[in-house]
C-alpha cells in the first residue's frame, strides 16, 4: 500500500483585491481575507498553493485531502497551481502572487478575467531556499516565472557576496527591476521567438562560472530545468547537495502546470 503523503496546510479563503500589470506578460494579483491572519513566510523563493474555481463557473468549492491530493466533494481534482508569495502585509492581511500570462491556461485565463471579490484560497507557505551563509558565491538563473523567488533571494542574500543572475525573457519588456545588491552581476537573456523555452536560459548557465563551494539557485519551465540539472551534474560534476533545480512549469501546458521539481 502506498505511504500516505504529508497533509499540506489547509486552505484560507481569500478574495482578489486588485490585479496590476507588471509587464506585457506578468500580472500582479493581490488577494485579501482575514483567513491570511497568522500566515508568514520565513524563507525566500517559498510557495502557496492558490486554489480558483473550477473551470467555466464562478463557485470556489474548497477540496478535501484524501491522503495523497486534494480532491473536490464530487470527486474531481481542483484547479490548484503552485506560486512565489511575493508580498504578505500582515496588517492589511494581503498577499501578492505573481502570474506569468501564458495563452490558454486555467491560471492565466482567471487571473486576466479577475475582478475584485472573485474568491480564490491559498495553502502554505511550502518550503523556500535555505541560504548557506559561508557559501562563497551563488548563482540564480530562471525565466520569468523565476523573477518574483529571484528577487526575493537578491534581498536575503549576503551583501559582500558575488551573485550571478541569469533571466530568460520572452521579449524585452519582461525585463522589471531587481533590488540592488552590490555584489550582483544580472544578465537578461533573450529567447528567441522560434526557440524552446529554456534555451537561452540554458546557455547562459553554460556560459557561467561556477565557484568551488559556491550555491546555485534554479528554476523554470521542467523540460528546461531538466536539461540544466544534467548540464550541472553530469557535465560539469557539480555536487547535488550545493544546487537547487526546480520546474515551475511545463511547456505545452500553456504554463499551467502544478510542478516541484
Amino acid at each position: 500500500m502506498p505511504t500516505a503523503r504529508r497533509e499540506p496546510p489547509p486552505f484560507r479563503s481569500v478574495a482578489v483585491r486588485r490585479v496590476e500589470g507588471r509587464s506585457p506578460r506578468l500580472l500582479c494579483v493581490t488577494l485579501a481575507g482575514a483567513e491570511l491572519a497568522g500566515l508568514t513566510v520565513d524563507q525566500p523563493a517559498a510557495s502557496v498553493r492558490l486554489l480558483i474555481p473550477s473551470s467555466g463557473t464562478g463557485d470556489l468549492a474548497m477540496p478535501a485531502w484524501n491522503g495523497n491530493e486534494f480532491l473536490l466533494p464530487d470527486g474531481r481534482r481542483p484547479t490548484i497551481r503552485t506560486l512565489t508569495p511575493f508580498r504578505i502585509d500582515a496588517e492589511s492581511r494581503e498577499l501578492d502572487v505573481e502570474i506569468v500570462v501564458h495563452d490558454g491556461g486555467a491560471l492565466s485565463a482567471w487571473a486576466e478575467a479577475a475582478a475584485p471579490g472573485d474568491p480564490a484560497a491559498v495553502s502554505g507557505p511550502g518550503r523556500g531556499y535555505a541560504i548557506d551563509a559561508g557559501a562563497p558565491a551563488f548563482l540564480l538563473a530562471g525565466d520569468e516565472t523565476a523573477i518574483p523567488a529571484i528577487t526575493q533571494l537578491l534581498e536575503a542574500l549576503p551583501q559582500d557576496r558575488p551573485i550571478q543572475v541569469r533571466i530568460e525573457v520572452a521579449e524585452p519588456e519582461a525585463r522589471l527591476p531587481l533590488p540592488e545588491h552590490p555584489g550582483a552581476t544580472v544578465e537578461w537573456c533573450d529567447l528567441p521567438a522560434s526557440a524552446p523555452a529554456g534555451d537561452a536560459l540554458l546557455a547562459a548557465v553554460r556560459g557561467s562560472e561556477l565557484v568551488p563551494g559556491g550555491r546555485v539557485w534554479v528554476a523554470g519551465e521542467a523540460a528546461a530545468v531538466q536539461r540544466i540539472r544534467r548540464h550541472l551534474f553530469d557535465e560539469r560534476g557539480l555536487s547535488r547537495t550545493t544546487a537547487s533545480v526546480r520546474g515551475y512549469w511545463k511547456e505545452g501546458r500553456s504554463g499551467d502546470a502544478d510542478v516541484d521539481g
